[in-house]
């Protein structure tokens, strides 16, 4: 059962104005352009903040030289305020959907791995049955995308939950491990040696991975063995340009063998012959619990857990 205080400060004092402006504060740290994001004026802006301030008895945002910080419990209300306007939105285009027939848009984020193998054959199979519903991919870290997830700007995720926090909030579908392998340039001129160790990946120039798991495993590789953390990088997660760096240059890369399985069947990438033992850990599709997805959705689930040979959940 909802408590009383709560059912009050929905219905007596949270007005749209003040998810829109919320969700604004999220993406701007100042109160005079977030209020012209979204409609309003300064003073307006401070208004509602302090009406939110006043019902919910706790401090949303510290008031800084140069704008807005949201406390605790403003990034909170934010992360809320996304979900809730995008419920919103979504029951408008189910309304659209059901007005023009089956059709709309869903928004889709995945690791590379399984964009590179899963997806393609899963987004087949959407077109196949529903040729005029659009596909929106985005492609980040689990962390971001997970975030994306919970403020409602993706519809499912096919990622990992990193954060124990979320776990309440999301559903979550085992597919796979994802086993990343040394990968460098054909003709590298490690790629005869049968001496090759840890020692030597120390010196060598890296392709890394942004914070996570999988950067930590490999500092972890040198941190174990007593030696230095290599020091030549360049960090992205952008294929292309990991693709063009390697080719360039005597560079190694951690990824998985679907990703680059291309370039390994045309001979131009090559596996180091150095097993690390990284995994970057089980991924998944994640969704929002108690979330009713758009038909476009739903039919973007139902082929993705076709393509993985997943039997949908029972919920009890």
């Amino acid at each position: 059962m909802r408590d009383s205080s709560s059912t009050r400060f929905i219905r007596f004092h949270l007005k749209t104005r003040h998810l829109v402006l919320l969700v604004e504060l999220g993406r701007h740290a100042s109160i005079l352009h977030a209020a012209e994001a979204a409609g309003l004026t300064q003073p307006g802006a401070s208004k509602l903040i302090g009406e939110l301030e006043h019902a919910l008895g706790v401090p949303l945002f510290e008031r800084m030289p140069r704008g807005v910080v949201p406390t605790w419990y403003g990034q909170v209300l934010i992360r809320r305020a996304g979900a809730a306007l995008a419920e919103m939105d979504a029951a408008h285009q189910e309304i659209m959907q059901g007005q023009a027939g089956f059709g709309g848009r869903v928004a889709v984020g995945s690791v590379r791995a399984a964009a590179a193998t899963l997806l393609p054959q899963a987004i087949r199979l959407l077109k196949e049955r529903n040729p005029r519903v659009q596909v929106a991919v985005a492609s980040d870290t689990s962390q971001a995308m997970i975030e994306a997830l919970r403020a409602g700007e993706l519809d499912i995720v096919i990622g990992r939950i990193l954060d124990p926090g979320a776990v309440a909030e999301l559903d979550f579908e085992p597919l796979a491990d994802e086993p990343h392998s040394l990968i460098v340039r054909a003709g590298h001129p490690w790629l005869g040696r049968t001496d090759l160790g840890f020692g030597d990946l120390a010196q060598a120039p890296w392709i890394l991975p942004l914070a996570g798991r999988l950067r930590d495993q490999l500092m972890a590789l040198f941190i174990a063995r007593g030696l230095p953390q290599p020091v030549d990088v360049v960090e992205t997660i952008s294929l292309p340009l990991v693709m063009r760096l390697l080719a360039d240059s005597d560079r190694v890369v951690a990824l998985p063998l679907e990703l680059v399985q291309a370039g390994l069947d045309a001979g131009t990438l090559a596996v180091l012959p150095l097993d690390a033992d990284l995994r970057a850990g089980v991924y998944g599709i994640v969704t929002r619990k108690r979330h009713h997805l758009l038909p476009s959705a739903e039919a973007m689930l139902a082929a993705l857990r076709e393509a993985a040979g997943l039997t949908p959940p029972v919920h009890t």
